[in-house]
């Protein structure tokens, strides 16, 4: 645990060698939905995982802000606790629009970016992305599949698996191939932590003016086939400079469905011993 701005951060540790510190996505989510998949990264460097206020093992006070400045001051903090001059930073979904967030307001501590299925650095795709993602979540198939497990009985006589189908159910929307969503580790969202961040992030944010002002290192890796639109994650590494890696018949789990072009992608770009 950190102690950091007043809140308690878990922090968790994989690998030797140099450090990248990894953002999970939500907002509000916690980081071990990124395992098993992200720590074949660990060779040759530490990844550093935490959980970022009010989600997971990070909870706060009900008063408490958690909005994107408050994570953005809670990373520059932990860097000050870690004692790291610059970050390598990897982002994931929310996690890396966070990467963006630090990099805009301390632009002289990143060392490099590396973005994987970066959440839209737009509003207006974010709408986009959204509308593609509720059609997605309800096609026929995933409503046949809620309407049996309702009527199976499952939730009475094996709590836990009911539990887990929902789930797969709930995700199943975000993968190339649905069935692949079992694979995914289980987590949950606060729902405070995300609605405060979205809410602070303002009705009409674009961060591609101030990303290209960045003289960074970075790469962006999306899946053919997310619901957040190629086109956005293009946009992004356009503004950065940045080369687009797109994996083919991938959605936005790349660490689930494409795994070894995952680490392809980005092993030669992490920093390494």
């Amino acid at each position: 645990m950190r102690h950091v701005r007043g809140v308690e951060i878990f922090e968790r540790r994989h690998g030797e060698g140099p450090e990248v510190i990894v953002l999970h996505g939500g907002p509000g989510a916690h980081h071990d939905y990124l395992l098993p998949g992200f720590d074949a990264l660990a060779k040759r460097r530490t990844l550093v995982y935490y959980d970022q206020r009010g989600g997971g093992r990070s909870p706060v006070a009900r008063d408490a802000p958690v909005g994107w400045r408050e994570h953005v001051a809670d990373l520059e903090a932990l860097r000050d606790v870690w004692g790291l001059d610059t970050l390598h930073l990897c982002g994931y979904s929310w996690g890396a629009l966070l990467a963006m967030l630090y990099a805009i307001t301390h632009p002289n501590r990143v060392a490099s970016l590396a973005l994987v299925s970066p959440a839209p650095a737009a509003r207006q795709e974010r709408e986009e992305y959204e509308a593609v993602l509720a059609v997605r979540s309800s096609t026929p198939e995933i409503r046949a599949a809620r309407d049996a497990l309702q009527q199976e009985g499952l939730r009475a006589t094996d709590p836990a698996a009911h539990a887990q189908r929902l789930f797969e159910l709930a995700v199943a929307g975000y993968f190339h191939d649905p069935s692949r969503a079992g694979d995914l580790t289980p987590f949950r969202v606060t729902g405070r932590t995300q609605q405060q961040v979205w809410e602070s992030m303002g009705d009409d944010f674009d961060l591609r003016p101030a990303l290209r002002a960045l003289k960074v290192d970075a790469i962006v890796v999306h899946g053919d086939d997310d619901p957040i639109p190629v086109s956005t994650a293009a946009a992004t590494a356009d503004a950065l400079g940045a080369p687009l890696v797109v994996l083919e018949d991938c959605g936005h789990v790349p660490y689930v469905e494409a795994l070894d072009a995952f680490v392809a992608a980005l092993d030669p770009f992490l920093p390494h011993a």
